[in-house]
C-alpha cells in the first residue's frame, strides 16, 4: 500500500523556506486609484495562487510514484501529480499526460521561472516527457520514478540541466485560474 507521509518537520520547513523565498514580490507597492489597485490585487492574487499550487504540493512528499497513478492514496507519477494539485489547488482539470501539458499554457524562459510554473524535462528519450512544479530558488518537485516517491529536486542538478526541455506558466495565464482577480480588472477597467 502506497505511503503518504506522516512527518511534517520536512513540509513545514520547506514551506516556510519557500515562502520567504517568494514573498518580496507581493509586497510591491502600487500608485493610488481603482485601476492600479485593482492592477495590484490581479497581481497578488495570482501570485498567492502561485504560492498556494507550490505549498499544496509540499503537502505531497513523499507519496509513492505509481505508473499512470493520480491520487495520494494510490500513488501518483509525474502528470498525475500536477494534474491532481491544480485540481486540487485551482479546480482546474488539466490533461492527462506530460506531452500534453507542454501545450497549454504560456512558454516561459528557464531564467523567468515563478513558483507554480511547470518544468518539463526529456527522461525517456522523447520531449516533455516527464513534468514537475517549480517551487522557487531553482527547486521542483516531482514524481520520480518507480520505486521512488514524490521529492524536491534542484534545476541546477546537471542531470535535470541536461535533460531541460522548456517550462509553462498556467496560473494568471488559462482561463479560470484567477476569475475572481480578472473580474475585478476588467471592471474597474476605464470605459
Amino acid at each position: 500500500m502506497p505511503r503518504v507521509p506522516t512527518c511534517r518537520a520536512a513540509f513545514l520547513a520547506a514551506t516556510l523556506t519557500l515562502c520567504a523565498s517568494i514573498a518580496a514580490p507581493a509586497a510591491a507597492q502600487a500608485h493610488p486609484g481603482s485601476l492600479a489597485d485593482s492592477t495590484r490585487s490581479t497581481v497578488e492574487t495570482v501570485w498567492h495562487g502561485a504560492q498556494d499550487l507550490a505549498i499544496f504540493a509540499l503537502g505531497l512528499i513523499g507519496v509513492d510514484y505509481r505508473y499512470g497513478g493520480n491520487t495520494p492514496e494510490d500513488g501518483l507519477d509525474c502528470s498525475g501529480l500536477v494534474r491532481h494539485v491544480f485540481q486540487q489547488v485551482t479546480g482546474v482539470t488539466l490533461p492527462r499526460t506530460s506531452k500534453e501539458l507542454a501545450r497549454v499554457g504560456k512558454e516561459v524562459k528557464r531564467a523567468d521561472l515563478k513558483p507554480g510554473d511547470l518544468v518539463f524535462f526529456n527522461t525517456r528519450r522523447f520531449a516533455f516527457s516527464h513534468v514537475g512544479i517549480y517551487l522557487g530558488d531553482d527547486r521542483f518537485i516531482h514524481a520520480p520514478r518507480s520505486g521512488a516517491e514524490v521529492e524536491i529536486a534542484e534545476l541546477d542538478n546537471s542531470y535535470w540541466r541536461q535533460h531541460f526541455n522548456g517550462a509553462r506558466r498556467l496560473v494568471g495565464v488559462l482561463p479560470g485560474m484567477i476569475p475572481s482577480a480578472e473580474a475585478s480588472t476588467i471592471a474597474d477597467a476605464p470605459r
